[in-house]
């Protein structure tokens, strides 16, 4: 038994020792340029105390405001979206598990008692007869073997597809964070822009009151104070929809979050917003391969790489392996007596001479490493794209701020000299009507510059993979 033992485990050593047939990996060459674009949208100007790699910045070293941090520590731990992704990453770590098993035996033990009555005519000794057998045994049930590759190749998949899944995680927290901190700027710029509107509606009661008065005294006509009041309808309007505007981003706000926001702890404006550290991308655009979504699709090759390899292994002979030894005994008490003990050795062999089916997987699986490489290559696209179009805003929007900035200097000044006309005499109201209108939407193309700035701060934290990065896994 002991030598029977021993053939056992030394063919069991040489078939593990079998060869492998994994294709060796080369990573796609990415398919946009190495530098970034440049041109009069784009700043070359590199603020000295900006981070270079943002994927290794922590969004709470990002993000310096302690309210907005406050707002994305809740939403890391109570968004269902980041939930959801976290329960995809522990499923596929289990089914890689799973795959993962498959390069092991499983050993197990069975204990078996068989009481049979055979009719005289089937017995030896032609009388009835009842016999008993009774037997333990420990063994390996059909061990596939895997000499040419094809369960590891498997494995190699799952891990890829856990690794993917938990890339796609990270790359969902970074989408929650921005989302966030977009939502909450937008909440603060229209509640901002309801104040403008709020404060605008005061004006033109105030205007409105004064036209009626010269009206009354003979210095104004019926059509100004019409005009003045259309702009007060207009104004109120404007607050109208703000507030409903408002509403909208709170409860906006409240669902990125995970719970209700205390609207005390909201700015009331943008300047009141501690700006998040200066980042800035790099020459090379190399930075785009740290970003977590690219570095699931290059998983999500590697994987489609592996399945390949599993298909063509499956074109060769599978080797499985049942072996077991034990005791059996007809009766109970000599079970494990003298002279009781069985073994059992069954290695097969399945060699695929004509499956079509075979050849088809093998097939549809290359097709799937193509798919897998045009995703990766449009998400490296897809991310270029973005991170430039961040760029042309921030090259951009400095300028836009000092030029709104003089613009409402100058409207100031024109509505000041048109009013002090019009109580002279000097000038119509449309001159007033004029100068209000330009002032009003100056001042608001104001905002929504300030927060295309913010905006676009997190946006570029957002493309760079920011808070994304971590070490390769390497196999």
């Amino acid at each position: 038994m002991k030598r029977s033992i021993t053939a056992i485990f030394l063919v069991v050593s040489l078939l593990t020792a079998g060869c492998s047939f994994s294709r060796s990996y080369e990573n796609p060459k990415p398919p946009v340029p190495e530098a970034w674009p440049s041109g009069a949208a784009y700043s070359p100007k590199v603020d000295d105390e900006a981070v270079a790699n943002a994927a290794d910045l922590h969004w709470s070293a990002f993000w310096q405001d302690e309210r907005l941090q406050w707002l994305i520590q809740a939403a890391v731990g109570n968004n269902r979206d980041l939930r959801l992704a976290a329960l995809n990453v522990e499923r596929a770590r289990a089914l890689y598990g799973i795959q993962r098993s498959e390069l092991f035996p499983s050993v197990g033990a069975t204990g078996e008692m068989t009481r049979q009555r055979l009719p005289e005519d089937l017995s030896s000794s032609r009388k009835p007869t009842t016999q008993s057998q009774y037997s333990v045994n420990l063994g390996i049930a059909s061990w596939e073997i895997d000499f040419f590759g094809r369960i590891r190749s498997l494995e190699k998949q799952a891990l890829e597809v856990y690794l993917a899944s938990e890339e796609a995680r990270n790359s969902a927290q970074i989408a929650v964070v921005a989302t966030v901190a977009s939502a909450y700027l937008s909440l603060i710029a229209d509640r901002e822009m309801l104040s403008l509107a709020r404060s605008t509606l005061e004006t033109q009661k105030a205007l409105y009151d004064l036209i009626q008065s010269r009206m009354a005294a003979g210095l104004g006509t019926e059509i100004d104070v019409q005009r003045a009041k259309s702009q007060v309808d207009a104004a109120q309007a404007d607050v109208l929809r703000y507030t409903q505007q408002v509403a909208k981003d709170e409860n906006a706000l409240d669902l990125i979050v995970g719970q209700p926001v205390d609207r005390g702890l909201l700015a009331e404006h943008l300047s009141g917003v501690t700006p998040p550290r200066a980042l800035a991308p790099g020459l090379s655009s190399e930075v785009l391969l740290l970003r977590p979504d690219i570095r699931a699709a290059e998983h999500r090759l590697l994987a489609a790489n592996a399945q390949i390899d599993a298909a063509r292994a499956a074109l060769f002979p599978r080797i499985s392996l049942t072996t077991g030894f034990g005791t059996a005994s007809a009766e109970l008490s000599g079970l494990f007596g003298a002279g009781s003990a069985t073994w059992l050795f069954s290695p097969q062999i399945v060699a695929p001479i004509f499956d079509a089916r075979l050849w088809s997987a093998y097939d549809a699986a290359q097709i799937e490493r193509e798919l897998a490489v045009a995703q990766y290559e449009k998400a490296i696209q897809t991310a270029f794209r973005e991170v430039a179009d961040v760029l042309a805003v921030r090259g951009t929007i400095g300028d836009q701020l000092l030029t709104q900035k003089s613009l409402i200097q100058s409207v100031e000044k024109t509505y000041k000299l048109s009013e002090t006309r019009y109580v002279q005499g000097l000038d119509s109201y449309l001159g007033v009507l004029d100068a209000q209108r330009t002032l009003y939407s100056a001042r608001q193309g104001l905002v929504q510059l300030q927060l295309a700035e913010l905006v676009n701060q997190v946006q570029l934290y957002a493309v760079l993979g920011g808070g994304g990065g971590k070490e390769r896994t390497s196999e």
